[in-house]
């Protein structure tokens, strides 16, 4: 079933203007931050994109550690610290969440996956009488594919639907095909009730149709078409003039 405003699992992010400390420290220097008054997500599928150094890892971390999942990613059950190196953001965000709860929620991020498996390998080599936590990754240990491999394997397998999921730049490990791919599962746990937020810079995972697509600049979030992006419209002028553009750029 497709989740709308009625059900939606995340309605909306508030920032605590009047709590922040100062806007020349870290996290509220960025402009993410810094231009944040609310931001309201798609029911089913919301893309936060923009350039490097804007702020949107920061501002997904801010909304997972809000919502209680491990800054380094994982279920809502993850308890583990590699490095404390996440942000207080999280105290400052008000979030607005829907009357239905998720039956499901994972959160991705592409930096941290790496600790997550490693958790999850330590956790299981622990005596237990319970199912093993890799059996719902498929059953094969991530540290034993590579890091696309385990990535899909945590889309297909561990992935249930209606499910609340935070995807920080999923498509780092992923080839192109595994992107359309990694489409083609988004819409199916979409159709099973599942609510996603996404940091991407792949203009293929961002073209998904009917979602909400927010882009970061200096100037704050602005909501916008897919065919209007800064990737989107890069890649079309690569695509449609390769000769031309790598001409200019290697001239200068």
């Amino acid at each position: 079933m497709l989740l709308d405003e009625g059900n939606q699992f995340i309605r909306s992010i508030y920032l605590l203007r009047d709590k922040i400390p100062s806007h020349h420290i870290f996290p509220f220097s960025i402009p993410v931050i810094k231009h944040l008054d609310e931001l309201v997500f798609h029911p089913n599928v919301t893309f936060i994109v923009g350039e490097n150094g804007m702020g949107k890892s920061t501002l997904l971390e801010g909304i997972a550690v809000g919502l209680g999942f491990n800054p380094e990613g994982g279920t809502l059950n993850f308890n583990f610290a590699s490095y404390e190196s996440h942000s207080n953001l999280h105290e400052f965000l008000r979030i607005a969440r829907g009357v239905q709860r998720p039956q499901d929620h994972f959160f991705l991020r592409a930096e941290t996956f790496y600790n997550v498996a490693t958790n999850i390998e330590e956790l299981d080599a622990a005596p237990s009488f319970g199912r093993k936590i890799i059996d719902s990754f498929g059953g094969k240990s991530l540290h034993q594919q590579s890091h696309g491999e385990s990535f899909f394997a945590t889309f297909i397998h561990r992935f249930q639907g209606n499910g609340l999921y935070i995807l920080d730049e999923p498509e780092a490990a992923l080839s192109p095909l595994r992107q359309i791919s990694m489409l083609a599962r988004i819409h199916e746990l979409v159709n099973e009730g599942s609510q996603f937020i996404i940091s991407t810079h792949s203009p293929i995972i961002m073209s998904y149709p009917s979602a909400k697509i927010m882009e970061l600049s200096e100037n704050g979030l602005t909501e916008t078409k897919f065919e209007d992006i800064n990737h989107y419209t890069i890649m079309k002028q690569f695509f449609d003039d390769k000769d031309r553009l790598l001409y200019h750029l290697f001239s200068s």
